[in-house]
Order: structure tokens, then C-alpha cells, then sequence
């Protein structure tokens, strides 16, 4: 256990979603069309960002480089998947932070998004239709418990992501962090950081879909006994978007299955 005295935190830690990606672009057509599946030929870990997406990333990045120099990230960890490397890629180019010489980039494939397995591609009136008996399972057992067959629930994404922490813990103390990942991994990041119960953090995810390429910060700071630990300050800010004239999209990558 670290002395009570020692940061073993970084000072700032932003949680990013990728941008608009083709695939939100793709289901949000199927669901409207009410077809069964997203027409979508790539991996998931393969979509792209959508041409929106690209500029709502660039968007971002301008704002950080609106702050002071040593005020922007200083690490920047990123999922694996095309959607979020391009976010991350736009924003260190866009932000200034290739300006600090010991600028840390890490691809983390912890950071990776919820694996949808048998959901994959579907749309709500898909899994009912060809999945019901999964639609009955995920609506009786609940979204953060519920194992799709060859996929994850929210617990194996926390389960991942309990490393991840750690990993910040150990090797970014005192750091600026940037994490670029995902809707699920930026909720379940929350229920870690904040200690949250099933019930709070689905409440937080059924008031509003997190929106691309917004902005969930924390900073460090200690309690009244001395303890550090990282304190939310925004969630799901969407101020780098509006004010640089972009369209906020908060479509999930998640399929649509029944609550």
C-alpha cells in the first residue's frame, strides 16, 4: 500500500469516445430502416471513422491545444480498434502534443471495445427475431451481467479494465492521461474510479448515450484524511464540438438489443 503522503495517481485524466464512426453511421440507417442486420463489411475492430467523426477528433484536438502546453495530455493510451486509433491520431496532431518531446502514445488492446459476439451486426429487430431466446436471457438477467454467446458482459469489460487502472496507477503517476476508447469502457472506467454500484452506473447509461468525442475528466485531489484519489470534474462534455461548430452524434456501437 502506497504512504498516504505519495501521489500514486496522474494529476489529470480525460476519458475520450472515439469520433462518429461509419459503423454508428451504418446501424443508425438499419435501425431506421428496421432491417435485421448493419450493413457493414468490415471487423468491428476495423470501422473507420465516418467523415463527421474525423472532424468532431480534430474538433477536440484544437481544444486541447487552446490550453496551456502543460496543461494538454502527456500520455495518451488508445484502444486497438481503427475508430479509436484515428481519433487519438487527429487530436495529438490537432492539440499540440507532439510539441512535448516525451509525449507517451501506448495502444492497449484492454481498452478494446465491448466484444458483441452472436449480437454482432444485429439490430434490435434482429436479435428478436433470430436471437429471441437471447433478447428473453439479456432483458431477465440485465445489460451488465448478461454474457452474449462468444461476447461480454460489462463485468468482463470491468474485469479488463481493473488492469488498466492499475497499470495507470503505477506507470503515469503525476502524468496527464488521455484515454481514447469507447462508449462501454468509458461507463465502466466510471464504475471503477467512482466505486459505483450496477444500479448507479446503468442509471448514468440509460439518461444518455455518451456523445463521440466527448470529454469525461478527472483530476487528483485528497480527501480530508490525506487519501488521493481521482475526482469526476465533467462527464460527457460536448463543449470542444459545439464551439467549434461540429454535430454532436451519440449513436452506440452496442446492438440494440431489448432493455
Amino acid at each position: 500500500m502506497f504512504p498516504v503522503s505519495e501521489q500514486n495517481w496522474p494529476s489529470r485524466l480525460w476519458l475520450v469516445r472515439h469520433g462518429q464512426s461509419a459503423g454508428n453511421v451504418a446501424r443508425a440507417a438499419a435501425e431506421a430502416a428496421g432491417v435485421p442486420s448493419i450493413d457493414i463489411a468490415e471487423r468491428d475492430m476495423d470501422v473507420p471513422l465516418s467523415p463527421l467523426g474525423e472532424n468532431q477528433a480534430r474538433a477536440l484536438g484544437r481544444w486541447f491545444a487552446a490550453t496551456a502546453e502543460g496543461q494538454r495530455p502527456s500520455v495518451v493510451l488508445m484502444s486497438p480498434y481503427e475508430r479509436a486509433l484515428q481519433t487519438a491520431a487527429l487530436v495529438v496532431d490537432n492539440g499540440g502534443l507532439r510539441c512535448n518531446p516525451t509525449l507517451v502514445q501506448v495502444v492497449d488492446e484492454r481498452l478494446r471495445e465491448k466484444e458483441f459476439g452472436v449480437l454482432n451486426k444485429l439490430t434490435k429487430a434482429g436479435i428478436l427475431a433470430t436471437l429471441p431466446r437471447e433478447a428473453e436471457l439479456r432483458a431477465h438477467v440485465g445489460k451488465f451481467y448478461y454474457r452474449p454467446p462468444g461476447g461480454e458482459s460489462w463485468c468482463d469489460v470491468i474485469l479488463r479494465l481493473r488492469s488498466v487502472m492499475d497499470t495507470i496507477q503505477l506507470q503515469y503517476q503525476r502524468e496527464r492521461v488521455l484515454v481514447v476508447a469507447h462508449q462501454v469502457v468509458v461507463l465502466c472506467l466510471r464504475y471503477l474510479f467512482e466505486s459505483m454500484t450496477e444500479r448507479q452506473i446503468l442509471d448514468i447509461d440509460e439518461a444518455a448515450d455518451l456523445a463521440n468525442c466527448s470529454v469525461t475528466e478527472y483530476e487528483f485531489e485528497r480527501d480530508a484524511s490525506g487519501r488521493g484519489h481521482m475526482a469526476l470534474r465533467v462527464y460527457n462534455l460536448v463543449a470542444p464540438l459545439e464551439e467549434a461548430g461540429e454535430q454532436v452524434t451519440d449513436k452506440p456501437d452496442v446492438p440494440a438489443a431489448p432493455r
